[in-house]
């Protein structure tokens, strides 16, 4: 469909859209397609552009619930790190200026990067194979210079360069540390005038923290039960800890005007734009790193060959997904400021169709029936663990406590197995029990805060925004304390959580006494669940659980 639609419409009152997300700039069957999502909770910006014009330019929701102004191809999100693509194609112009060379040692290019790490390579930091793993400090956690050379200095590599793939924030800080010392300049101004600007002189957004600062209406973020995120003013820096891999801001119309100057050579020329769109680093199932800090899939994937990338979640509430199709001249990019339905999660539903050309498919909505408020309470699987059903706005949710309740409610699905998930939890116990370095320092950072840890204890491993997490509870002077780690292959912490509620699903009615996940895109845990005698009947893939009601 999106091959063949023939550029903007004007507004079709016959189309059934949410109130006030009427998109004149869409397409019309576009646009119902968006809004059918949109009823089922994408709140976000869209816009689809084909041979340079926009077909798409919508927005659905609300950008700020405070103010109730709604999202628009023109609100500001963060990026998240799809700011990785940037930071690549600033050192690849440097690259193409003389500046340097992708097989330079970065520490040649940075003489005060020393250790493991300053034998890596530029080429093998842009394709996360340089054995650098993890971050240096949290998204809010103020690093200066001086400190993120201090912390990366520190690392330690997970493997010898170029003989595996880690996918690294701190390898992204570093090549922010390169361009800050190489072009002459510093990163963010040398990020303005050489990579945002566009031909013709229009700059693509800004920075989230800090200035130079996007411009336009920003969109408010919200988390997993409707908490807000933090806002750009939140944190006065400085933002070492993100530049580079996640400091970027920009509206959806920016971001897909500036992916297409990208791949088509006019942002940064020819040779770029071929290393930003080619295959680098196979990572298994037709995937593959590029220079350019995206992801290439084979045409064995979709059919034909594309390259994506996505970023966004952390305490911010926003995600961003990107497709290119060179196939087509033709870029999608999707915002979105609720959890409830992610950017990313949109695009694996709908990316099929998309690269097919054909219809985009639309949720299906719940069948309805059910009581929630009768659904109410705990559920025991003693003594494996638990299940609490609360009820907001009619709307029921069930969390899971314990290994059992947490393996019973989220069964692996798509390319985790089981094998996987208790692999996982094996690597994050080895962790938190201080047999790598890093996970030394991670129980020194709790203990220095609340105390000696007499346990940690293992609560189950779920799939979450594309990683596995594994839950656990620590055990301190100040009690008992749960939170989830990610770890990769190489036991490097790739995300944490500190504390955190229990991993659990919003349930929508599919008959008088069984639930679904409300998943209207299919990529979420394939359970059903029946409230009946006085119990709770877990179906998945694996089997049932039952947990009988207390109280």
């Amino acid at each position: 469909m999106l091959a063949v639609t023939a550029g903007c419409t004007a507004d079709d009152p016959g189309l059934d859209r949410p109130t006030g997300t009427a998109n004149p700039q869409c397409d019309g069957k576009l646009d119902a397609a968006f809004g059918a999502w949109a009823r089922a909770g994408f709140s976000g910006a869209v816009a689809v552009s084909t041979g340079g014009r926009f077909e798409c330019l919508a927005g659905y929701g609300t950008a700020d619930d405070a103010t109730g102004s709604r999202n628009t191809a023109d609100t500001v999100y963060s990026i998240g790190s799809v700011s990785k693509a940037f930071t690549a194609t600033a050192i690849l112009r440097l690259a193409e200026a003389g500046k340097l060379s992708l097989d330079d040692r970065v520490g040649k290019l940075v003489p005060a990067v020393v250790g493991p790490v300053a034998r890596a390579t530029v080429r093998q930091v842009l394709l996360h194979t340089s054995g650098i793993g993890g971050s240096i400090g949290a998204d809010d956690q103020p690093v200066d210079r001086a400190g993120a050379i201090a912390a990366i200095n520190k690392l330690r590599l997970a493997f010898p360069p170029g003989t595996d793939d880690a996918y690294s924030n701190a390898g992204y800080t570093l090549l922010a540390l390169i361009i800050d010392t190489v072009s002459g300049t510093s990163y963010r101004d040398y990020t303005r005038t050489h990579v945002l600007a566009l031909p013709g002189g229009a700059v693509t957004g800004g920075f989230w923290h800090g200035r130079p600062a996007a411009t336009g209406p920003v969109a408010a973020g919200y988390l997993d039960k409707g908490e807000p995120g933090r806002r750009p003013t939140d944190f006065a820096g400085p933002y070492w800890a993100t530049e580079g891999n996640g400091s970027l801001a920009m509206t959806t119309r920016e971001l897909a005007t500036w992916a297409r100057a990208l791949f088509r050579g006019t942002l940064a020329g020819p040779e770029p734009a071929r290393l930003a769109g080619d295959p680098g680093f196979p990572v298994g199932d037709g995937r593959s790193h590029t220079l350019g800090g995206w992801m290439a899939f084979d045409a064995e994937v979709y059919g034909k060959p594309i390259v994506a990338i996505a970023g966004g979640g952390g305490d911010v509430g926003h995600n961003v997904a990107v497709l290119w199709i060179p196939e087509r001249d033709q870029v999608i990019v999707l915002s979105s400021n609720r959890s409830v339905l992610t950017a990313e999660k949109l695009l694996a539903a709908t990316v099929p169709s998309l690269v097919a050309g054909n219809p985009l498919p639309t949720p299906t909505a719940p069948a309805g029936g059910g009581d929630p408020a009768a659904i109410a309470g705990t559920y025991r699987l003693d003594p494996e663990g638990s299940f609490e059903v609360t009820v907001e706005g009619n709307r029921p949710r069930i969390s899971a406590a314990g290994a059992g309740a947490v393996h019973a409610l989220f069964p692996p699905r798509g390319r985790y197995s089981a094998d996987d998930l208790r692999e996982h939890e094996k690597r994050v116990l080895a962790v938190l029990a201080g047999r790598t370095e890093e996970g030394r320092e991670e129980r020194q950072g709790i203990e220095a805060e609340h105390g000696p840890i007499s346990a940690v204890t293992a609560g189950g491993t779920v799939v979450a925004e594309g990683e596995m997490r594994t839950y656990v509870t620590l055990t301190t002077r100040d009690g008992p304390r749960l939170g989830w780690y990610a770890v990769d292959e190489h036991s490097t912490i790739a995300g944490a959580e500190l504390p955190t509620g229990p991993p659990a699903l919003t349930l929508v009615p599919v008959g008088t006494t069984r639930y679904r996940p409300d998943d209207p895109t299919g990529t979420g845990p394939d359970v059903t669940l029946d409230f009946a005698g006085g119990k709770v009947t877990v179906s998945g893939p694996a089997g049932t659980t039952n947990a009988r009601r207390s109280g």
